[in-house]
C-alpha cells in the first residue's frame, strides 16, 4: 500500500441495519448520478464543520457469523473413505505419497503426524491426490519443517486436517506452507491452518478454499501468487483471523506485506461469506494488476488496518459486506491521511481489461459501523509505470500492451497520447452507492478526532512532484480524480458526524458542499 507519509443470518437488529442488509446485492450499476462539472478551486472549511450532528439513535452492528475455527464441521470422517491408504501416526506421509500412484486417497488416522526432521522434509502430492484427516488428525511441522504440501501437481484435495507449526517465526516471507508452489486446481476444505510461518495457504489457478480456519499465521492467512499470475480462485465461507503474528511491517518497514490475505496479479476471484477479523494489518489486500473480483457477503471486523485495500488494480464489485471497527490502529502510521475501511488506491474500472466485471468498479449495498473511516478513493500523482515512486517496480498497466516500461520511462514518449493515459493506474469510473455508513466517535474511541481525520470519506490525490520528468507534475491528477474521472458517490445513508475530503488532504468540506458544485457527490444520499 502506498500512502503519503459463511453466508450467515444476523440476529434481529435496528432499522438502519435491516435496511442495509436488505439491499439487493449487486445493484444495477447502470444507475448514474450526473457527473460533476467545472473545475473551480475547492474551498476549505474547518474539519469540525464537516457534517451535521446526528439526531437519530445510532444502530449497533449485527453479530458476526458463527466461528468456523470452532465449528464441528472441521472434524473429518471417523473411518477411511473406500480405497484410501490408511496413514497411522507411525508412518511418514511424505514417503507414502512418493510410493503411491497419482490419484491416491490418504486417510490420516487420529493423532499427531510428523515428518522427518529436515528443514525441507515435506509432502509432495501427485496429480489428483486426496488427503483426508480423521477427527483429531494433525500434521505438525514442529518448527523443524519449512513447508507442509509443496509442488505443482494439479487437482490436489486436502480436507479435515489441522496443519500447524511449519516454519520458524520470522521465516517463510511471502511463502505458504500449504500449496507452496501454487499448484492448479487445489481444493482446500474444512482445514485448520494455524500458527505457521509465512502464509497459511497459497492460491494458484482454480484454487478453492472453503469452510476453513486460517488463524494466527506469521504473515498472512493466505497469499495468491504465481510468476505467471493467478486465475479464477474461489475463497468462501472461511474464517481468517489473528494473522501477521510475526509483525512483518516491523521486520521490513513499509513492505506492505501483512494481514489476513493478499492477492497479486490475480484475474478472477470470488470471495464470499468469509469472516475476516482481528488480523494485524489489512484484512484483504489486492495489490497490483488484479482484476475481476467479486467480494460479497463477507464480515470484516477489528482488523488493525483497512478491511479491504484495492491497489493498482481493476474492475471489482464490493457488495453486501459488513465492516465493523476496522483500521482503528492504522492512522498512527499515516498521519494526515484519511484511513478508511475500504481503501481504493489507483484502482478503477476499464473496459479494456477483460474480466467478469469488465466495466464496473462499485462499492454498493454494504454496511459500515464505527470504522476509522468509510471509503477513501486515492490516486498518487507520482505513481505510474516506470516511475521510481512505483513500489510495484517491474509492473506496468494492463490496459495497453504498447505501454511498456521502456516507453513509460521515456520522458518524450510518456507525454504523448496514448501513453500519458495508459502508463497510469487510475482511480476512475468508481461507483459508491446504496451503502449505510454508521459512525459514533465515542464508540471508535478517544483518539477519534477531527484532527486525526476520523470519520472521513474521501476522493483525492497528491500534488505531483516526482520525478522531475513526470508529465503529471502539479495539480492535474488532483483535479482529474476529484472532477473528471467519473467517480461518483450516490444514494448512500450516513448516520453520525461524517466529514468529507476532496481534491487534497487539506480540504475538508461539509456534506452540502460535497453534494454541491463542483463535486456533485452523494446525490440522493442523506445524513443525520
Amino acid at each position: 500500500m502506498l500512502r503519503p507519509q459463511r453466508s450467515w443470518a444476523p440476529p434481529a437488529v435496528g432499522v438502519a441495519v435491516a435496511v442495509a442488509l436488505a439491499i439487493v446485492i449487486g445493484v444495477d450499476s447502470s444507475r448514474r448520478a450526473a457527473g460533476p462539472e467545472g473545475s473551480a478551486t475547492p474551498t476549505a472549511v474547518a474539519a469540525g464543520s464537516a457534517s451535521a450532528t446526528p439526531t437519530t439513535t445510532l444502530t449497533p452492528a449485527p453479530d458476526p457469523p458463527p466461528a468456523v475455527c470452532d465449528s464441528p464441521e472441521l472434524r473429518g470422517p471417523s473411518s477411511p473413505p473406500d480405497g484410501a491408504v490408511v496413514v497411522p501416526t507411525s508412518e511418514h506421509l511424505g514417503r507414502l505419497t512418493e510410493a503411491s500412484p497419482p490419484g491416491t486417497t490418504f486417510w490420516l488416522a487420529p493423532g499427531r503426524h510428523l515428518l522427518d526432521d529436515g528443514e525441507y522434509d515435506q509432502v509432495v502430492p501427485k496429480a489428483g491426490n486426496r488427503y483426508v484427516g480423521a477427527p483429531g488428525a494433525v500434521l505438525d511441522g514442529r518448527r523443524l519443517n519449512r513447508y507442509a504440501f509443496t509442488g505443482q501437481a494439479a487437482d490436489v484435495h486436502i480436507e479435515h486436517l489441522t496443519i500447524e507449526h511449519f516454519g520458524r517465526p520470522g521465516t517463510n516471507s511471502d511463502e505458504a506452507v500449504v500449496n507452496h508452489d501454487a499448484g492448479p486446481g487445489w481444493v482446500l476444505a474444512h482445514l485448520t491452518v494455524r500458527e505457521n510461518a509465512g502464509a497459511g495457504v497459497m492460491l494458484g489457478d482454480g484454487t478453492v478454499v472453503e469452510d476453513s480456519c486460517l488463524a494466527d499465521n506469521g504473515q498472512y492467512g493466505f497469499n495468491a501468487y504465481s510468476p505467471d499470475g493467478v486465475r479464477d480462485v474461489t475463497f468462501r465461507d472461511n474464517e481468517v483471523t489473528g494473522n501477521n503474528t510475526d509483525d512483518w511491517e516491523r521486520r521490513r518497514q513499509g513492505c506492505g506485506c501483512t494481514g489476513g490475505g493478499k492477492f497479486w496479479e490475480t484475474r478472477g476471484a470470488t470471495i464470499t461469506g468469509n469472516a475476516i477479523h482481528d488480523n494485524r494489518g489489512v484484512g484483504l489486500w489486492a495489490d497490483t494488476n488484479n482484476a475481476g473480483f467479486l467480494i460479497r457477503g463477507n464480515h470484516f471486523a477489528d482488523n488493525d488496518d483497512s478491511a479491504i485495500v484495492f491497489e493498482t488494480s481493476y474492475n471489482a464489485a464490493i457488495t453486501g459486506n459488513t465492516f465493523v471497527r476496522n483500521a482503528l490502529r492504522a492512522w498512527r502510521d499515516a498521519p494526515g491521511f484519511p484511513v478508511a475501511a475500504v481503501y481504493v488506491s489507483e484502482s478503477g474500472s476499464d473496459e479494456r481489461v477483460d474480466t467478469a466485471h469488465r466495466s464496473t468498479f462499485e462499492v454498493a449495498g454494504n454496511l459500515f459501523v464505527d470504522n476509522w473511516g468509510g471509503v477513501v478513493a486515492w490516486e498518487n500523482a507520482d505513481r505510474f509505470a516506470g516511475s521510481p515512486a512505483n513500489t510495484s517496480t517491474d509492473a506496468t498497466t494492463l490496459v495497453n500492451p504498447r505501454a511498456t516500461l521502456a516507453r513509460c520511462r521515456t520522458p518524450d514518449v510518456i507525454r504523448r497520447t496514448p501513453y500519458v493515459d495508459d502508463c497510469r493506474w487510475k482511480t476512475q469510473h468508481l461507483r459508491v452507492h446504496d451503502n449505510t455508513f454508521v459512525f459514533s466517535p465515542e464508540e471508535v474511541g478517544p483518539e477519534c478526532t477531527a484532527a486525526n481525520l476520523c470519520g472521513s470519506s474521501a476522493l483525492l490525490a497528491n500534488y505531483g512532484s516526482y520525478p522531475d520528468w513526470s508529465p503529471y507534475l502539479g495539480p492535474g491528477v488532483q483535479q482529474a480524480v476529484a472532477l473528471h474521472q467519473d467517480n461518483l458517490w450516490f444514494d448512500n445513508t450516513y448516520r453520525g458526524p461524517w466529514r468529507f475530503l476532496v481534491v487534497d488532504q487539506s480540504t475538508t468540506v461539509s456534506f452540502s458542499e460535497w453534494q454541491g458544485a463542483p463535486y456533485g457527490q452523494d446525490r440522493g444520499s442523506t445524513i443525520g
